[in-house]
């Protein structure tokens, strides 16, 4: 039960980080060590897992799935969204004291992927090529802005599998990429309207994106682990310039709540309370990092599967 509940927890640092614009709830799976974990559960829903369910091999399907880990992360997730959106605003806090909180994702990114690159063997030229690759990817993402786009099915369909990948991909937020893809305010009305007209081709194309790209990053975590590792600590990278606490940003309302769809990066005028404020979040953030990684160990934080 005690493992149980620390993927609970785990779960609801993921949901945490989802409430947070332009925080992909893959990173915090990421830095916690459950990333290729989850990964591998999502893959398990296939053509085997049928067969184990139409021939009622009810136990050889929950063991597949790792269902008791999916649940409870699960849990976690649900757990958190509810708790900083009806309990304690998260998003309101963000208005409020938006340094403190960006101070605190960008110490945890920050000292992430630091001990990332100590769990790894000598770095070659090749290896920091795949770093600054992943780098200009993650800074290009986090600086597009908002594009005219159709509301035809096809597009939903992919809208949905682009969103889904960009959530399980650490550094990426799902929300803001769907804010990119100028479908954020219209899915969250079809989900208030319930509209099936676009939310089935949403979904079936959240679903089919989840079902292949969770394959394609277990395939690549399994055959290029070091390059996936690098390219991923590489992504986090390029997402601290918009994690850095003082930035110009610029907000879009949708559904009448504002919503980050711009961010530059700044370095304040003078040393004052809040300016103090963030460092000393950013400090905690680093620290609970180094935390979870001496408790842990940096094999099993640097995102190798935990076992079942």
């Amino acid at each position: 039960m005690t493992r149980h509940l620390l993927v609970f927890a785990k779960g609801f640092c993921m949901g945490t980080a989802d409430v947070v614009p332009g925080v992909s709830g893959g990173t915090m799976a990421f830095i916690l060590g459950i990333y290729q974990r989850l990964l591998e559960a999502i893959r398990a829903f296939d053509w085997q897992l049928l067969g184990h369910l139409s021939r009622g091999q009810i136990r050889l399907a929950i063991d597949r799935i790792d269902l008791l880990f999916l649940l409870f992360l699960g849990s976690g997730i649900a757990t958190a969204v509810l708790f900083f959106t009806r309990v304690i605003s998260l998003p309101r806090l963000l208005q409020t004291y938006p340094e403190q909180v960006y101070g605190l994702f960008f110490g945890l990114i920050t000292a992430s992927v630091v001990l990332l690159f100590k769990s790894l063997s000598q770095l070659r030229f090749a290896d920091i090529s795949t770093v600054c690759i992943g780098m200009v990817f993650g800074w290009a993402i986090v600086n597009l802005v908002p594009v005219d786009t159709p509301q035809e099915s096809w597009f939903l369909c992919l809208s949905g599998a682009v969103a889904i990948c960009a959530m399980i991909l650490p550094g990426i937020s799902g929300a803001f990429v769907l804010l990119i893809l100028n479908k954020y305010a219209f899915v969250l009305d079809a989900i208030g309207r319930i509209d099936l007209s676009v939310l089935v081709p949403f979904a079936f194309g959240a679903i089919i994106g989840l079902m292949l790209f969770s394959r394609i990053l277990v395939w690549l975590l399994h055959h290029y682990y070091k390059q996936m590792v690098l390219g991923i600590a590489g992504v986090l990278i390029g997402s601290l310039w918009m994690m850095w606490p003082f930035q110009e940003r610029t907000y879009e309302l949708v559904r009448d709540r504002p919503r980050l769809i711009h961010s530059v990066p700044i370095w304040p005028d003078e040393l004052n309370i809040t300016v103090l404020a963030a460092i000393g979040w950013i400090v905690a953030g680093i620290a609970v990092v180094l935390w979870i990684s001496a408790i842990a160990g940096v094999r099993r934080f640097s995102a190798e599967p935990e076992a079942p």
